[in-house]
């Protein structure tokens, strides 16, 4: 059965293209996405007051609204696969049948999510140095002093049982939301819903899809147990909640009560946000007797050997010793008994970056499965001690 998909103004859609273009970041949340949540937010936000007022007057003041897309009516509970989802959650969860019929009722499907789904067009060149200047500038810097010596108690008390540094906390929040000044104004259940079932077409449609489909199930599962109207969930345009944009299921397994008052908030506690920060991280390897220093700048020879090193999986997993044997010679003195990783930032027709990673910069690419992100925190969050030092 052919399914409604709302088509966008050209304007609009050459518009997102090329914020996809020129941006260079992306969410935990959305592996295909190339832009970070935060310029997200403002690029869908232009894009929509672009195609609603003429080039040549000034826009019409209006009073801000609750959430950034109302989104379109379609009739999902007619749909077989939904009404499928919603047995499942009678099923296995004990919903009320009825009661998810009248919210899926009121929930909207939300073309921005799709459009912004797309992967951008094949042959643009990565840039670190690109990448890396959207998020190691002065207003982010500003933000984050101030946003450590709000939370210095709660940040040092992650530090002290995580084991997590305060500046990697510090780096991850201010990567993702700017301290929580763009956490996302999209419904959650429409997001989630628009690409649960109407993912755009894609090589791995119905693997994302799937994720989705149980993102959703684990939006459901939370706003129940917190009690929570799931309509007055917002996010990313991925379905990502909060200062830390955590999605429904790290939500689910991750998140924790930071504060002590027997409630998980990641909206509004950043005592919550930067606890399940912690807790994440350490879940996903973080190791606290490692080196505080994570990554390691190198030169390679021009024999190029070390290129089997490239690539490898998001690890740490070579000896030093054989690294060097290949061409690989660093800067600073690693530590000889430890792991690492070849990694490589691109810098478009410029010369490539490399470095040495070992395992706790891996354990931050589990949060964004990237370079240039786990990177770009760690320069953050040092940009930030600095700045806050002096």
């Amino acid at each position: 059965m052919r399914r409604f998909l709302p088509t966008t103004t050209s304007t609009t859609s050459a518009f997102l293209m090329s914020l996809l273009l020129a941006g260079s970041s992306m969410t935990h949340a959305a592996e295909n996405s190339q832009i970070s949540a935060a310029d997200r937010a403002r690029a869908v936000k232009a894009a929509k007051q672009g195609t609603r007022q003429d080039a040549n007057k000034p826009a019409a003041k209006k009073a801000p609204a609750k959430f950034d897309f109302e989104g379109e009516f379609v009739n999902y509970a007619s749909w077989s696969e939904v009404r499928a989802f919603l047995d499942d959650m009678a099923a296995k969860h004990g919903f009320d049948r009825a009661e998810l019929d009248v919210l899926i009722g009121k929930v909207r499907y939300v073309d921005t999510t799709v459009q912004l789904m797309k992967p951008a067009p094949p042959g643009k060149p990565k840039n670190w140095q690109a990448y890396s200047a959207r998020f190691i500038e002065p207003v982010r810097i500003n933000a984050g002093v101030k946003f450590w010596n709000e939370n210095a108690e709660a940040l040092a008390r992650a530090e002290r049982d995580y084991g997590v540094p305060a500046n990697i906390i510090v780096g991850i929040i201010g990567v993702e939301t700017v301290y929580g000044r763009n956490t996302g104004r999209f419904r959650v259940l429409d997001a989630l819903t628009t690409l649960a079932f109407s993912y755009p077409e894609s090589p791995n449609r119905t693997a994302r899809m799937a994720f989705f489909k149980g993102e959703l199930e684990n939006a459901l599962l939370f706003a129940r147990k917190d009690g929570i109207d799931p309509l007055t969930l917002l996010g990313s345009y991925a379905g990502a909640i909060g200062l830390p944009q955590f999605m429904p299921s790290s939500i689910m397994k991750y998140a924790v009560d930071f504060d002590g008052d027997s409630h998980i908030d990641l909206r509004n506690s950043t005592a919550d946000a930067i606890g399940s920060v912690a807790h994440f991280l350490v879940e996903h390897g973080w190791k606290r007797d490692d080196p505080a220093t994570s990554v390691y700048p190198v030169t390679v020879s021009p024999n190029r050997v070390w290129e089997k090193f490239l690539g490898q999986g998001l690890e740490a997993k070579f000896p030093l010793a054989e690294l060097q044997q290949a061409g690989v010679s660093s800067v600073a003195a690693p530590p000889q008994n430890m792991l690492y990783g070849l990694i490589d930032l691109q810098n478009g027709s410029e010369a490539t970056e490399y470095s040495l990673a070992s395992n706790n910069f891996f354990a931050i690419t589990q949060y964004n499965r990237s370079y240039f992100y786990a990177m770009s925190v760690i320069d953050l969050g040092k940009a930030v001690s600095e700045a806050r030092a002096r």
